[in-house]
């Protein structure tokens, strides 16, 4: 075929087939007696690996460590990994547009999208509850109670199926206990109270109790974390636990190590 069958066979333009075979990342082919380059189905596959590569992130020198990697597999094997990878695509569109659909439901009913959305039905529910508590509550809501709702919401969205199992044992109990979103407020606002408490306050371990005896005994069990990294104060945590912690105030992120410590002990 000639280049410009095999740009639009891979969705890209002629200049750019030209500009990786001048930077030696797609090979020349053998060309005819006019002078014409003649590809293949290989240069199809391979440029078409170029390019999904790129629209994945990677840098051209990233992508050409990629490619040596692959080098000297049967052209079967490519194809069915180009295959098994746009499956996966498919798959992931079909999440994303169901989620869409869910969304476009609720604000076509009437009630606004829910806060922090997009999120899970089960997540929206719990949001909705947490602002009708909020309401019957005298006061502002506690700062504690909108980063609550920031974390869950990332957690909602990027969490693998794993870690979701915490999550999803969390929903279900608050849902199942009527006074459960309410003895949550109060341990928001007596987090709030610590914002400017040493970390020796004495509150802080029994906001810290407080923290785990509202935790069901299967949603801390589920809480597969390493004591080391979350009791420790400067231990070995991982990057979102240290940006965590980073968010609140030394006392705040205190009491939360020990409510972890208290849960893991619980769970063993």
């Amino acid at each position: 075929m000639r280049i410009g069958e095999l740009a639009a066979l891979a969705g890209v333009t002629t200049r750019t087939v030209r500009h990786y075979h001048r930077i030696g990342l797609l090979p020349e082919p053998a060309r005819r007696v006019n002078g014409y380059r003649d590809y293949g189905l290989r240069d199809a596959v391979e440029l078409t690996r170029i390019r999904r590569l790129t629209e994945l992130g990677l840098g051209l020198d990233e992508v050409r460590d990629v490619l040596a990697d692959d080098a000297g597999r049967e052209l079967h094997e490519v194809l069915a990994e180009l295959d098994a990878d746009l499956a996966r695509q498919e798959e992931a569109i079909r999440s994303r547009r169901a989620r869409l659909a869910e969304l476009l439901e609720q604000a076509g009913a009437g009630g606004g999208l829910p806060a922090g959305a997009p999120v899970s039905p089960e997540l929206a529910a719990l949001f909705a509850e947490m602002a009708r508590t909020s309401a019957e509550l005298a006061g502002p809501e506690p700062t504690m109670a909108v980063k609550e709702r920031e974390l869950l919401a990332l957690l909602d969205t990027a969490a693998t199926p794993e870690a979701r199992s915490w999550l999803t044992g969390l929903l279900r109990s608050m849902g199942s206990d009527p006074g459960a979103m309410r003895r949550a407020y109060e341990v928001y606002a007596r987090m709030d109270e610590l914002a400017g408490a040493a970390v020796d306050d004495p509150r802080v371990a029994e906001v810290a109790r407080a923290i785990a005896d509202s935790v069901p005994d299967d949603v801390a069990a589920a809480i597969d974390v390493s004591g080391e990294d979350l009791t420790t104060a400067g231990g070995a945590e991982d990057g979102f636990m240290a940006a965590f912690f980073d968010d609140h105030a030394p006392a705040q992120a205190e009491a939360v190590r020990q409510a972890i410590r208290l849960m893991q002990e619980r769970a063993r």
